[in-house]
């Protein structure tokens, strides 16, 4: 049998994007990082002084908002014609897209473009609502976890790495504000799906989270 999805959940820093990002290459397929998207929106927003607190502003921007994926595997962003791939990990936007998130009426428009995107070819597909909102129906499904402590430590490093400044202790109270927002938002909170595979990485190394869903791919199609 082939299969045509995979969808990889979990928060922050729980190494669901790179482990997509590599699954996808193993296999030839497309990687799409929704995150990507609503980091999209809110780059956009950030960029013309939107008020973040004006829903309606927000729902008509995600609506309207020429989005593209460039590149063999997708992974060039493109927003209105301009490659922004590089300006969506900004420190403005890392603080801000968790309030873009969380606007029920932005998630409805996202989810039908990021289900569009992923039935058009066999695509790897990270985020936090993809096994339960955006492609229920796929044959795997994993959802990474990991401690806070081992996320903030990651995120502090891959951010030092990049220039940044902020401390061990204001990256771990960022990604602490940012679960708690994407936990209790009523518009698809981040969960793991009944029948999805949880993985704890916290001692796993990124070569092993890949090859354990590799080995579900793998089965799936058998």
């Amino acid at each position: 049998m082939q299969i045509q999805n995979i969808a990889i959940d979990g928060p922050v820093a729980s190494g669901k994007t790179v482990a997509g990002r590599l699954v996808a290459q193993k296999l030839g397929w497309r990687f799409l990082d929704t995150g990507s998207m609503y980091r999209v929106v809110t780059w956009v927003a950030l960029a013309r002084q939107l008020d973040f607190d004006d829903e309606q502003a927000l729902v008509s921007l995600a609506t309207q908002m020429d989005f593209r994926l460039e590149g063999e595997a997708g992974e060039r962003v493109l927003a209105d014609g301009k490659d922004v791939t590089d300006s969506l990990r900004a420190p403005e936007v890392d603080r801000a897209v968790s309030k873009v998130a969380k606007v029920a009426g932005v998630r409805v428009t996202m989810v039908a473009r990021q289900r569009e995107v992923a039935l058009q070819a066999p695509t790897v597909v990270v985020g936090r609502d993809i096994g339960t909102k955006v492609l229920p129906d796929a044959p795997v499904k994993v959802f990474l976890t990991a401690s806070v402590e081992e996320r903030a430590t990651r995120r502090h490093k891959e951010l030092s790495q990049k220039g940044g400044s902020l401390s061990y202790e204001e990256v771990r109270n960022d990604l602490e504000r940012r679960d708690r927002i994407d936990t209790e938002r009523e518009a698809s909170p981040l969960m793991a799906a009944t029948d999805a595979v949880t993985l704890n990485t916290d001692a796993l190394t990124i070569d092993q989270v890949v090859k354990r869903i590799m080995e579900m791919a793998n089965d799936a199609a058998s």
